[in-house]
Formats: structure tokens, C-alpha cells, sequence
């Protein structure tokens, strides 16, 4: 099934070429069907880059998904113009009404800075607030990841010496849940972030439950009992070429990162890099949307009172 996005965003044409069903808001007027609706806040830098990474993951799902595009401020982006914000992107004054079955909050490029020295920390707060009471199911990517659980459990992240970044094995538990259906016994995902949460500090937590971790990058997938909040500590949305784009844009601004780990073939950044994560993304974001969103959300999504645990079960 498609994903409905506007008419004329740039990402149409890309996921069109590869096969991805979309379709324009105009035909999907005329559909008779009860899609689901997903609000994403993008705060990444780049946001076609990073709208087109999203809705390809959401494209590969069976579900009809209606995306709404959320900013957080209405200043003018350096690296997206001002037509392109305003055509695609609302405001949240524009959303605070509605319902929605899924919210996605991406990471952002402010690892190293203390959450209440963010400019936009109140509203980022307001929407995570906003979102407990509006919508079924939220999914935190990276930083938003650290924001959400600092935010709505107190807890604290850990900066780190030097930038994690690269491709890292992790370890899903034997614990059988729905979001780990079809989940090989170990799997790859990319990180890139300045800070990490102490792992056992979330398994001990008595509201959260930790899904997937690794070795060498600490916690990956953290769930909140209730259902609500899906913690992703790395980029499963990432494509081929993303690790490879933000070590060379650090390499140019003198900041000598690390090599990202197990990413080019090799180790060696002058060979091209490898994905090993992009099957893993695609049935993380499948199973968050059929399991978490589709299966909990009620048909009228103006009653959320509805919405129940599930319970334990075989994966």
C-alpha cells in the first residue's frame, strides 16, 4: 500500500524511482479507506534528506500511511529553503487539535548540548507532552531518543569522549514481543551520536523494557510498557551514503572524527561504504507501525482511550 504524501514533494520522485508506491494528497482523496495518520517533527538539518530516509521505510509497510510534516520554529533552515518549509511543513498551533496514530521525532544535531540549553527545549517538551494524550505511538530516533526519556522518566544520558559512529552488531533479548517478530538472533544498525544511556540503569527501570543492545554501542531499542514510546538509540533510517556524508563534513571542518566502525569496506574510507542495516530498518519501522500503531490505535481517532499493553507472546 502507498504512502500519501503532498503534492510535489521533492522525495516523491526518488521513491517513485525505486519502486516505492506513493501517492499525491489529491488521489488520495478519492480513496475509500481509513489510512493511517503519522505526523513527523523532523529536526535533522536536512530535512528532504531526511523526509525522503522516513517515508522510504514507511512506503515498505502493507498499511496506507497519510504523513503530516511537522517543524518546530518557523526560522529559516541552512540547509533547506524557506519555499520548500513553508509548502510542506506545518506548524504545531496548525496540529495540537488533531489525533494521530503514529508520531516519528527525529535525532537532531545537538548531542553535546544539555537539553534545556536547546533553544526550542519548551517545545519540544509541549510536543512530547502533547503527544502522550494525541497520539498511539511514538517513535524517538537518536537524540530524540536521549530527549524522550530524560523528559518523560528523568533520566540522564552520558556524554561521550568521541562521537560513536559506524555500523555495530547488537543482540535482541529472548524476551518474545512483537517488535522483534522476524528479527535475526543478531543484526546491524547505524549510530552516530556524542552520547549514551546506561543500559542497566533502563533494565531496571520498572516502566521501560530494553528489546536490543550492543556490545560495543550500548542500548538500541527501548520500549515503554504502556505502548506509547518506542526508544531508537540509532539510524535505521539512514541510507549507504549518510555515515560516509557527516565524516566527511567533519573531516572539512577539522573536527577529526574517528573512522565510523565496520562501514567501509575494509575500514578504509577510501573505499565505498557497505550497508548492512537497511532490512533490519525496513521490519523495525514494519513491525512499529502493524504491531504498535495499526493493531492498538482505535478507528475513531477521536477516542484514545482505548489503547491496552500487549501481552506477552511468541515472536
Amino acid at each position: 500500500m502507498p504512502v500519501r504524501i503532498p503534492d510535489n514533494l521533492p522525495a516523491a520522485g526518488i521513491l517513485e524511482s525505486e519502486n516505492i508506491f506513493v501517492m499525491s494528497e489529491t488521489r488520495a482523496a478519492n480513496q475509500d479507506i481509513r489510512p493511517m495518520r503519522v505526523l513527523i517533527l523532523n529536526l535533522m538539518p536536512n530535512k528532504i534528506e531526511t523526509e525522503t530516509q522516513l517515508l522510504r521505510l514507511l512506503g515498505n509497510t502493507p498499511l496506507q500511511v497519510d504523513v503530516d510534516l511537522l517543524r518546530i520554529h518557523d526560522r529559516e533552515s541552512k540547509h533547506t529553503s524557506i519555499d520548500h518549509m513553508n509548502a510542506f511543513y506545518r506548524d504545531f498551533e496548525q496540529v495540537k487539535q488533531n489525533n494521530y496514530d503514529g508520531l516519528i521525532i527525529t535525532g537532531a544535531p545537538l548531542g553535546q548540548i544539555d537539553f534545556e540549553d536547546v533553544d526550542y527545549w519548551d517545545h519540544i517538551r509541549e510536543i512530547i507532552d502533547w503527544s502522550q494524550r494525541h497520539v498511539t505511538s511514538v517513535l524517538f530516533l537518536c537524540w530524540a531518543a536521549h530527549a524522550g526519556l530524560f523528559h518523560l522518566f528523568n533520566l540522564q544520558r552520558k556524554l561521550l569522549e568521541r562521537k560513536r559512529s559506524g555500523v555495530f552488531v547488537h543482540q535482541r533479548t529472548t524476551t518474545p514481543h512483537p517488535i522483534l517478530r522476524g528479527f535475526d538472533e543478531e543484526f546491524f544498525a547505524p549510530h552516530s551520536r556524542f552520547a549514551e544511556m546506561n543500559v542497566e540503569e533502563l533494565k531496571l527501570h520498572p516502566e521501560l523494557e530494553v528489546l536490543a543492545e550492543s556490545a560495543d554501542a550500548g542500548a538500541y531499542l527501548v520500549l515503554s510498557k504502556n505502548n506509547r514510546n518506542l526508544f531508537v538509540f540509532g539510524h535505521p533510517e539512514y541510507q549507504k551514503s549518510t555515515l560516509k556524508d557527516e565524516y566527511q563534513r567533519d573531516l572539512s571542518q577539522g573536527l577529526n572524527p574517528d573512522i565510523p566502525v565496520n562501514y567501509f569496506r575494509d575500514d578504509n574510507p577510501e573505499n565505498s561504504p557497505v550497508a548492512r542495516w537497511h532490512s533490519h530498518g525496513s521490519l523495525l519501522v514494519s513491525n512499529w507501525l502493524n504491531y504498535y500503531v495499526y493493531q492498538l490505535t482505535p478507528y475513531d481517532l477521536s477516542d484514545m482511550s482505548g489503547i491496552t499493553p500487549w501481552e506477552s507472546e511468541q515472536s
